[in-house]
């Protein structure tokens, strides 16, 4: 039977990436996002490339009763679902608390740990009936430091953290295995996103540095699936040379 791969924030970055890698590997693809032209800029490309099937399914995995109906429609021609990746997620604002926007904190916490909770429930029923699978989790260093001005985004990973570690005990019985990846700078659109599209902010985060990229991540993640049945990554922190932790990073 064909492998089906499902991935959350596949338009760009780490999401985007994982897909490029997983259409080398053979599987199918199920990607999603709410930028549905370049979901299908993406699509036509990897089809055209590696000959695999795609469905596209354009949601905001913050909306509940959408992510259902659209996870509920998954072509079950394309395959058995093998590996599913909870990539999409974001960070808004870098603000004290008592400066921070609200609207900026419901987006975080809503995306970053309702969303991944809402594919989660959805996608784990296949894998149980299917007999195993591979749920990987894009956490970050904020999952387990906090730094100034970063509370909430903090907080969300956090909760990846320690979701990553429950889901591994809840399905541990079903044979279904769990990584956390858990990146420190990666440039993709995520400073861009942060700072509200101010690029020039956003570029200044990775001044000095040469940061991760999003196949970085997305080799990681082809590594794990290439280890034995018996073998299970649960937590992997990924770092550029020039960074430490959270706090300390070399500029050159």
């Amino acid at each position: 039977m064909n492998k089906l791969a499902i991935v959350t924030g596949a338009s760009s970055g780490i999401g985007e990436a994982t897909a490029r890698r997983l259409a080398k590997l053979g599987y199918n693809l199920v990607i999603t996002a709410r930028r549905r032209e370049r979901l299908e800029k993406l699509a036509a490309e990897l089809i055209s490339n590696y000959g695999i099937k795609i469905q596209i399914l354009n949601f905001d995995v913050r909306d509940r009763e959408a992510t259902e109906q659209a996870l509920s429609s998954i072509d079950k021609n394309l395959g058995q679902v093998c590996v599913l990746m909870n990539n999409a997620g974001l960070a808004a604002g870098l603000e004290h608390i008592d400066q921070g926007s609200t609207d900026d904190w419901d987006r975080m916490i809503d995306t970053n740990v309702k969303g991944v909770l809402y594919v989660t429930r959805i996608v784990s029923k296949m894998m149980i009936e299917a007999g195993g699978g591979h749920i990987f989790n894009v956490g970050s260093i904020a999952g387990i430091q906090t730094y100034e001005n970063g509370a909430v985004y903090c907080a969300s990973k956090h909760a990846m953290h320690a979701l990553s570690q429950g889901m591994r005990i809840d399905f541990l019985k079903y044979g279904i295995k769990v990584t956390e990846l858990r990146p420190g700078m990666v440039e993709t659109e995520f400073s861009t996103v942060r700072f509200h599209g101010d690029q020039d902010r956003a570029d200044n985060v990775y001044k000095g540095v040469t940061p991760l990229v999003g196949d970085d991540i997305a080799a990681v993640i082809e590594y794990c699936l290439s280890l034995p049945a018996h073998v299970n990554l649960n937590d992997i922190e990924i770092m550029p040379t020039q960074q430490a932790n959270a706090y300390y990073t070399h500029r050159k």
